[in-house]
Parts: C-alpha cells; sequence; structure tokens
C-alpha cells in the first residue's frame, strides 16, 4: 500500500476548475516531484492534501486512513510534514524556540507537569531539545540556535523551515520551492540536505521546484501540471524529453 495516495482529486474555485482529476502513489523513501509553469496549481494541490482547502471531490489517504475533511494540525499529527513557499515563520522567536515549539503537539506530560516541573517534564523537555539540536546540526545551522529568526539569511531561513518541519517525525514531507531566493551554494547544500534527510529519516519527500536541474538531479518520478492537468509524468529522463513539457516550457531546455 501507498504512504500517500491520491484518486481522482479535483478542485473548484467558484466556478474556475483550479484542479482536475489528479492522482498520486507515494511510497516511503520515495522522493518525487512536482512541476509546471506559475499559476499550474502546484501549490493549490499542497493545500488541499494539507488540509487548507478541502477538494470539491475525490479521495486522499495516508498510512491508509483517510484524510479529507480534517483540519491541518491533525493531518500534520498523521505525519504530514510541510514547509511553504512563503516563509511563515515567528519573526522574534529564536531558532531553536522554532523547533522545539513544533514538537510540544507530541509531549506527554500535562498540566501538572509544566506547573510542577515534574521529572517527567524535564525528561521531555531534555529531550526535545535534544532533538531539536540534532535537526539544526543536520541544516548545518545549530551554532545559529540562539539567533532571532528574522536575523538570519534567508537561505538559513529556509533551514529553520524545515527543521521545524522534521521535529514533528513525519512520515512524508512536503517541500514548497525549497531553494527559492537560493544563491548556488546554498542550492547545492539543500540538495545534500533534502538526501541526507531522506537516508537518515526513511521520509518519503514530496517537493516543488523552478529550478528543474535540482528536480531531475533529486526525484525518482516527477508530474508535469499545467492549468491543474496532468500533462505528464515519469521518469526524469521520461519528463526532459517528453514534447508536452518542453511545450509548456515554451520550449526552453527545461535541465537548465
Amino acid at each position: 500500500m501507498a504512504l500517500l495516495r491520491i484518486e481522482n482529486m479535483t478542485h473548484y474555485f467558484g466556478g474556475l476548475r483550479a484542479v482536475h482529476n489528479y492522482n498520486l502513489d507515494i511510497e516511503p523513501g520515495q522522493v518525487r516531484g512536482l512541476i509546471g509553469p506559475n499559476g499550474a496549481g502546484k501549490t493549490t494541490i499542497f493545500n488541499l492534501i494539507t488540509g487548507i482547502y478541502q477538494p470539491s471531490k475525490g479521495k486522499i489517504t495516508l498510512g491508509g486512513s483517510g484524510i479529507v475533511g480534517l483540519h491541518p494540525h491533525q493531518i500534520a499529527s498523521a505525519g504530514l510534514g510541510r514547509t511553504f513557499q512563503d516563509l511563515r515563520l515567528w519573526r522574534h522567536m529564536t531558532v531553536l524556540e522554532h523547533v522545539k515549539m513544533a514538537r510540544y503537539s507530541k509531549i506527554t506530560y500535562g498540566l501538572i507537569g509544566a506547573f510542577f516541573g515534574t521529572p517527567k517534564r524535564r525528561r521531555e523537555e531534555a529531550e526535545i531539545e535534544e532533538r531539536a539540536y540534532h535537526l539544526l546540526g543536520m541544516m548545518g545551522i545549530a551554532h545559529l540556535a540562539d539567533q532571532v529568526v528574522v536575523n538570519l539569511p534567508y537561505g538559513a531561513q529556509r533551514k529553520v523551515e524545515m527543521a521545524r518541519a522534521l521535529s514533528m517525525e513525519p512520515k512524508i514531507l512536503f517541500l514548497d520551492e525549497p531553494t527559492a531566493g537560493m544563491n548556488p551554494e546554498e542550492l547545492r547544500q539543500m540538495m545534500e540536505i533534502i538526501r541526507q534527510v531522506r537516508d537518515a529519516f526513511g521520509l518519503a519527500i514530496f517537493l516543488i521546484e523552478h529550478r528543474l536541474k535540482m528536480v531531475m538531479e533529486l526525484c525518482e518520478r516527477i508530474q508535469t501540471l499545467v492549468f491543474g492537468e496532468v500533462i505528464a509524468e515519469g521518469t526524469p529522463e521520461e519528463i526532459q524529453n517528453n514534447p508536452k513539457v518542453i511545450e509548456a516550457y515554451l520550449g526552453k531546455e527545461i535541465v537548465e
């Protein structure tokens, strides 16, 4: 059984059809990509799967359980983590606080532990902080743990957002343009981080990315979306040589 399965997902905004009969299977440990021109509906698909919007029709299952109708925090707790195209960070919190905060939905020490500082609370808090530092180390930003996030370079803020998503221990990670705004060196680092995260945690990863060379190098299978509908799906080589995909990108070499 696929870790994530989407069947015939369709969505309308008023009378406008934004997504049409979208299907997807993602297996554990797989890296999948979603590409397409601006306005194709890529982020809308992420928002439909993660509960920000409710599909007009279709079925979505995560780990064999239906998730249509659940709230975003319930879907996150079920094992789906994500980052956003536009950074959603708390401007006046530190890097470490961001990653620890995401983990608090899983604490078990309760109100009594919070008020009285029980051994269970101290143990869980220590575990949360240890894991946060581990994730920040994977991102290469552990030395920035005490910095207020708004003071960080844009590329480092992207890494904070990924560490925060990983803090929830997801089964599948959605990355919405994870290298947006990054320079070539930051791009190279992020590609290595994505591989490392996949290998270390056995995660499935589903990413939207405009830097198509990155998609071709990272993903096992890729979908191309145009006007809310998949026009091609296949391996990087198949997508790279598909006439419909080349036409959708105005004849440009999509591996550039």
